[in-house]
């Protein structure tokens, strides 16, 4: 990304908030935002699942982005997903 000149931020915390309790109850990671626009989510397993998706909507959610890329390492072949809300 830093090669083609693209801006990001690696872990991008977030605080999770449950209903009105005012702390925190965790903390929820982005793997990459990139160009405050973009959430990438990597992932290493044999495919890409359900889960996996839901998880990548939660944070688009959370985040406030509208796409994320969800790219699995963990397969014969490189996967990805993009996902619009």
């Amino acid at each position: 990304m830093k090669e083609a000149g693209l801006s990001f931020k690696r872990e991008m915390e977030q605080n999770i908030y449950y209903k009105d309790i005012p702390k925190p109850i965790g903390k929820r990671r982005a793997d990459f935002v990139v160009e405050k626009k973009v959430l990438v989510e990597l992932k290493a397993m044999m495919e890409i699942q359900d889960a996996h998706i839901s998880q990548t909507l939660n944070y688009l959610k959370a985040y406030k982005f509208q796409v994320a890329l969800l790219i699995n390492f963990g397969s014969k072949s490189l996967t990805f997903k993009r996902l619009v809300l």
